[in-house]
């Protein structure tokens, strides 16, 4: 059998750019990498936009999801046969009926509760409600302690909304149920409990482990963290 293809799936806030460095480490080991656009606009949406550039690759396929896109991957990744494995980056792994919203709930909100500012207008191409941006003033604070003050300012520039509506959507499946699944939580996360991370990686029965660093920090340690994904492919 071939070496799977690695898919990766950025969450809120970002675009596929800031896996460059897990991009890198991953291709230089040999691997084929994939990094789509996820629209961020719904989870069913979002996971039939993911899973249709998965189900298209010839031979095996492990999604990465990070943040909300583990949602995606996690819906995503039910009715993928050649799915073998998930990977959650500090990422959301819903049960069914379960949304971004409801999973946090029993766990004290992170700082990017009181940091991120709906639009004044609705979203576009989602359902009723507004997009959801992360505040300048504690962007960094919020999203990516670890990286330096000039490259958080472009990626606060460059961030990618998320619907309101994608966050309270409930999954209707859940690949990891079938699937293994590994789970790197971010000791230092602002945006996601890591309570919580802890709690949904031990619900699945992922291969866990943890890293220093805040909800992005895969930026600031790629090599740490394509590691991490390179068990997930047996290596």
């Amino acid at each position: 059998m071939s070496d799977p293809t690695v898919v990766l799936v950025h969450g809120a806030f970002a675009d596929a750019s800031g896996f460059a460095g897990i991009i890198r480490e991953l291709e230089s080991a040999g691997l084929t990498v994939v990094a789509p656009p996820n629209p961020l606009r719904s989870v069913a949406s979002d996971a039939a936009t993911v899973g249709a550039v998965a189900g298209a690759i010839d031979g095996p396929v492990v999604l990465v999801g990070h943040s909300y896109g583990g949602a995606v991957i996690t819906q995503a990744s039910a009715g993928l046969e050649n799915v073998t494995a998930l990977v959650y980056l500090a990422a959301f792994g819903l049960e069914v009926g379960e949304s971004c919203a409801s999973v946090q709930q029993p766990f004290p909100p992170p700082l990017l509760a009181s940091t991120s500012v709906p639009t004044p207008y609705p979203a576009v191409g989602a359902a009723q409600g507004p997009d959801l941006y992360v505040g300048k003033e504690r962007f960094r604070e919020t999203f990516c302690a670890d990286v330096p003050v000039d490259m958080a300012d472009v990626m606060f520039a460059t961030q990618r909304p998320l619907s309101l509506a994608a966050l309270t959507e409930n999954a209707t499946a859940a690949g990891w149920k079938t699937k293994p699944s590994w789970f790197l939580v971010s000791e230092h996360d602002n945006a996601i409990s890591p309570d919580a991370e802890r709690f949904m990686a031990k619900r699945m029965g992922a291969t866990t482990d943890s890293i220093n660093g805040s909800h992005t920090a895969f930026i600031a340690d790629p090599v740490r963290v394509a590691a991490f994904i390179k068990k997930a492919l047996g290596g």
